[in-house]
């Protein structure tokens, strides 16, 4: 016990010191939910050595994208530094964007467990840090992408006139923002030019690794039609436009995530790329909805207009 206590105890040191490098004298809060109590915890007593942070534990939000209490968000906005490892995602909500233009920095760690928080979190951020800011430099330039995939995918994303975001992990400028763990160069892509097919076969928010593949078509960037899952057909049908437009284009970048199931590891993966319906707000698109959903899908092929970037999963560049 007292091994593995050590070992997630040098994972918050590294979250603390290498990812934000928090200052002594830092308004720093930590919010969590019973969920992700345990890693919470350990981000907390890992920061009393440096400062006199808060630690709050709210109710676990129903879905990825659902805002915090408002008492939260108020705490948020008046932060110098806050890690949020909570089972449902804040990073597309208004508290957590707010914030930042507030001038605070931070991170939030969807869906983290303690393993994750031990093994994803305990890399090379600088070797993740250099791979995700060459590919953010391709994207960035690339007028369209197309993904395939030997599951089926077959999709053409328009990239025109949209910057790619790097998240790298170290966070430490005013107003920065990383999920944790970190690796991935993603984009809004273009609203209502996606077409083609996604066969998903990693995994899906919220209903985690796919026990077989999920088939979605998407016309004129919105999502039309998935087969091969019930709960994620029912979500889905429960929401309107907004909801179900591609939102995300993204590519892992993490030599240490594995595909476990859960979505905020997942996409990280070295080699995989993920793409994502709902809200892209916060990373420079357009769409503003209730939800941020993300689908992995594995050994993909991607071509940057007419560039081979990555081939069934192995990096060309």
């Amino acid at each position: 016990m007292k091994n593995l206590e050590r070992r997630l105890l040098k994972a918050a040191n590294i979250v603390i010191k290498d990812c934000l490098a928090v200052k002594s004298g830092e308004r720093v809060v930590v919010v969590t939910d019973e969920p992700c109590r345990a890693v919470g915890f350990s981000l907390w007593n890992a920061l009393q050595k440096h400062n006199d942070a808060v630690l709050l534990e709210m109710r676990p939000r129903k879905i990825h994208g659902e805002e915090p209490p408002g008492l939260v968000a108020d705490l948020l906005r008046k932060c110098d530094v806050f890690i949020i490892p909570t089972s449902c995602s804040l990073t597309h909500t208004r508290a957590r964007i707010e914030a930042n233009e507030n001038g605070a920095r931070g991170a939030t760690m969807p869906g983290i467990t303690v393993e994750m928080m031990r093994r994803a979190l305990d890399a090379d951020y600088r070797r993740i840090a250099r791979l995700t800011k060459r590919l953010c430099k391709l994207v960035s330039a690339a007028r369209r992408a197309y993904v395939e995939s030997s599951s089926g995918t077959a999709l053409e994303l328009d990239l025109r006139k949209r910057m790619c975001c790097s998240d790298t992990g170290i966070v430490k400028q005013k107003g920065g923002f990383s999920n944790l763990p970190a690796g991935e160069a993603y984009v809004a892509p273009v609203e209502g030019k996606s077409n083609g097919v996604v066969v998903v076969d990693g995994s899906f928010a919220p209903v985690g690794a796919v026990a077989k593949p999920v088939m979605v078509e998407i016309r004129n960037g919105s999502l039309k039609r998935l087969q091969g899952n019930r709960r994620l057909d029912e979500i889905f049908n429960r929401y309107g436009r907004k909801e179900r437009t591609l939102c995300e284009f993204g590519i892992g970048t993490n030599y240490k995530a594995k595909i476990t199931g859960n979505v905020l590891e997942d996409e990280k993966v070295l080699g995989t790329i993920h793409v994502a319906f709902g809200n892209n707000l916060a990373f420079g698109g357009k769409n503003k909805a209730n939800i941020h959903l993300d689908a992995v899908i594995r050994k993909p092929t991607v071509w940057l207009d007419d560039q081979l970037i990555i081939s069934k999963g192995k990096f060309l560049v």
